[in-house]
C-alpha cells in the first residue's frame, strides 16, 4: 500500500492551533509550541528593557539608536513561517508598509529564549533557516541552565562569538555599546532583591 503524500502547512493551518500555543511553518511542517513559562518571559522582557532604550530607532537611552525591535512577531522567509522570541531590524531595512501579519523582511538579529518545549525546534530547525535568509545575529539564550550562546553569520554558517553564564557581564554584537549583566535576566535574581 503506498503511503499519500504529506500535505505541507498553509498560513491558514496556524488559525487551528489552540491560543495558549505559538504557530511556525519550517519545512511544511505544523509545529506549535506552548507560550513561554514565566522564567522565559522574564528574560525575554528584561533583555528587550535593555537593549531597547540605546538601540531603539530614537536611541533614548543614549545608545546609537536605529533598530525597531518586535516580541514574538511572525516572519515570513520563503515559505517559512517563524517566530522568533525577540528579533531585531536595522530601521533602514524595516518595511514600511507591511500588508500581511507577517514581516517580509529578515531581521538583522533574532534572539531565542530556549525551553524544553522549544530547544529542538530553535536549534535544529530554525537556525538554519535563518541562516539561509542572512539573518546577521542570533543569541540563544536559556533562563533554566542560565546561558548565552552569541553566534554571527559568516559566509552562510554559524560562527559562536561566545559563551556566558550565570552573572557574566556581556558586551556582544551587535550591541557592543551597552553590558548587560546576566543575571538580571534570571527570575531568581529579580525575585532575591530588595
Amino acid at each position: 500500500m503506498s503511503e499519500l503524500a504529506k500535505k505541507s502547512a498553509t498560513y491558514e493551518d496556524l488559525y487551528k492551533i489552540p491560543d495558549n500555543m505559538i504557530g511556525e511553518i519550517i519545512d511544511g511542517e505544523l509545529i506549535a509550541t506552548p507560550r513561554p513559562a514565566p522564567k522565559h518571559a522574564r528574560a525575554t522582557t528584561v533583555l528587550s528593557n535593555i537593549i531597547g532604550p540605546s538601540y531603539d530607532r530614537f536611541g533614548e537611552g543614549g545608545g546609537p539608536g536605529g533598530w525597531i525591535f518586535l516580541y514574538e512577531v511572525e516572519i515570513k522567509l520563503g515559505e517559512h513561517i517563524l517566530v522568533p522570541d525577540l528579533a531585531g531590524w536595522k530601521q533602514e531595512r524595516f518595511p514600511t508598509e507591511i500588508e500581511h501579519n507577517w514581516i517580509p523582511v529578515a531581521p538583522d538579529w533574532i534572539c531565542e529564549f530556549l525551553s524544553p518545549a522549544t530547544l529542538r525546534t530553535d536549534k535544529i530547525k530554525k537556525m538554519p533557516v535563518y541562516a539561509q535568509f542572512g539573518v546577521a545575529y542570533a543569541w540563544l539564550i536559556d533562563p533554566r541552565d542560565k546561558t548565552l550562546d552569541i553566534y554571527s553569520l559568516e559566509s552562510g554558517r554559524w560562527s559562536l562569538l561566545g559563551s556566558f553564564v550565570e552573572n557574566d557581564k556581556v558586551r556582544a554584537e551587535p550591541f557592543l555599546e551597552i553590558e548587560i549583566n546576566l543575571a538580571d535576566l534570571w527570575l531568581e535574581s529579580g525575585l532575591s532583591r530588595k
